[in-house]
């Protein structure tokens, strides 16, 4: 009898994780990585996939690489996902994680520029796009994969603009919030994980969505004092809290699991 732990190995798996190199996006590549999985971590900075590649190997013994991919170049991506099939044959995980900020992310609403809009969307979304078309049909064609979609909690509810009030972000420099491009694209990406939920779903090739609500990754503490009046936890999450879900998703722990979202929010949309 197969031990339930052993559905969520990721043994001879291979990964690829977009925006890798980021505060998530590293985590989950280490922790697919110790999960079993031959981890292809990309993002646009190539000096940092490698590094992070390279770590990844050292601690877990296990191959990881770093390609270096922009998201919003449709060259770019056809190049990277070649390089990846050249050198796998095929992918068995793709998590889409990638998500940028404009020049002018936190602009007003009424002073938010066009080309802030589409530079978010090229990433956010048409990147998710690309990747899927790219390296979803050799998922397809083997009758097996999982796709995660990394939306956020503002894919699911509208930000509380109260919580703003205050707020500071040393490493953006500055006040924040939350834009509406942001919530647009992450909606988007529940949106087309369904769509490919029905689509790849007879193929073997499931797809989900993961919304982590709340992450604490550098925000000050009124920041965070006030975000977390607002859940039923009464805290923000760890970035920690993320990966059970990750891992779940990847996994044959989660066999017939497929347009699903999967929220991580410590109940704040509990009420």
């Amino acid at each position: 009898m197969t031990n339930a732990l052993d559905r969520f190995s990721l043994k001879d798996r291979v990964a690829v994780v977009t925006g890798g190199a980021g505060i998530l996006g590293s985590l989950y590549c280490l922790r697919l990585a110790e999960a079993g999985a031959q981890v292809v971590a990309a993002d646009i900075d190539a000096g940092r996939c490698d590094k992070l590649a390279s770590e990844i190997t050292t601690s877990t013994g296990i191959e990881a690489v770093g390609l270096s991919v922009d998201l919003s170049n449709e060259a770019s991506v056809k190049a990277w996902a070649k390089r990846i099939l050249d050198k796998y044959g095929h992918v068995d995980v793709l998590v889409n994680n990638a998500a940028t900020k404009s020049p002018g992310f936190f602009a007003p609403l009424d002073k938010f520029k066009v080309e802030d809009w589409n530079r978010v969307m090229a990433v956010n979304v048409t990147g998710i796009f690309l990747a899927v078309r790219e390296l979803g049909p050799s998922m397809a064609e083997r009758g097996k994969g999982s796709i995660v979609n990394i939306s956020s909690i503002y894919g699911v509810a509208a930000p509380d603009q109260r919580i703003y009030e205050g707020s500071w972000y040393e490493e953006l420099g500055g006040a924040i919030n939350t834009p509406l491009i942001y919530s647009a694209t992450k909606v988007a990406v529940i949106a087309m994980t369904k769509y490919l939920a029905a689509y790849w779903g007879a193929k073997g090739v499931r797809t989900n969505t993961l919304t982590p609500g709340g992450v604490s990754s550098g925000q000050n503490s009124v920041f965070a004092e006030k975000y977390s009046a607002r859940v039923p936890m009464g805290r923000m999450a760890l970035p920690e809290e993320m990966a059970g879900a990750l891992l779940f998703l990847a996994s044959d722990a989660s066999s017939y699991v497929n347009g699903q979202n999967i929220i991580v929010d410590g109940g704040l949309t509990a009420w």
